[in-house]
């Protein structure tokens, strides 16, 4: 019986996450299976993985073949890497310590990254924000100049209309003041 590690959908129609199993070749792709390792969620930013380190690596021990995708997540993990230096060992090519610290540089390695990740994502959602804010303040105050002018143009239109209704009104006003002088003088 040739056993695979692979990836069983589920989920919904363009949100879909994957368990990691341990099945026969044979079995179909969602179908049944020997036994479940771990999780894998593409839809996150980074991807969430989780994974039974210890079975993974006792399944790669005993011959499953991954499949390329669950490849890559087992090297991503580090399980193949373990799988690798565990066989140097035994080999006698290294020695266990030597092996565990190749396996702890590694792994602090990969956290940093994993964090280093994280972080610039974070502050990347961070500068959008306030470039966003910033645009908005620039449309903000192009609009209240706008407004301000506006403003300005229908003060001064209400000026004039106001000075030219006082005008004729100005002016009948000095004529009544003539015509009242050349009266007296006639009487």
């Amino acid at each position: 019986m040739a056993v695979k590690i692979r990836l069983q959908r589920h989920g919904k129609k363009n949100f879909a996450f994957f368990h990691i199993v341990v099945a026969d070749s044979r079995a179909p792709r969602d179908g049944r299976y020997i036994e479940q390792i771990g999780s894998y969620n593409p839809n996150t930013n980074p991807a969430n993985i989780v994974l039974n380190f210890e079975r993974a690596l006792a399944w790669l021990k005993v011959g499953a073949e991954p499949t390329l995708t669950a490849r890559r997540i087992l090297s991503y993990e580090g399980v193949l890497l373990r799988h690798h230096l565990d066989g140097g060992v035994a080999k006698g090519a290294l020695t266990q310590e030597v092996a565990d610290k190749k396996w702890n540089d590694w792994k602090s390695e990969r956290d940093a990254k994993i964090e280093a990740k994280k972080t610039g994502i974070k502050n990347a959602a961070i500068e959008a924000r306030k470039a966003a804010k910033a645009e908005e303040a620039k449309v903000n105050e192009a609009r209240a100049e706008a407004i301000a002018k506006k403003a300005a143009e229908l003060a001064a239109a209400q000026a004039a209309e106001k000075a030219a209704a006082e005008a004729p009104a100005e002016e009948a006003a000095e004529a009544v003041a003539e015509e009242a002088p050349a009266a007296e003088a006639e009487a």
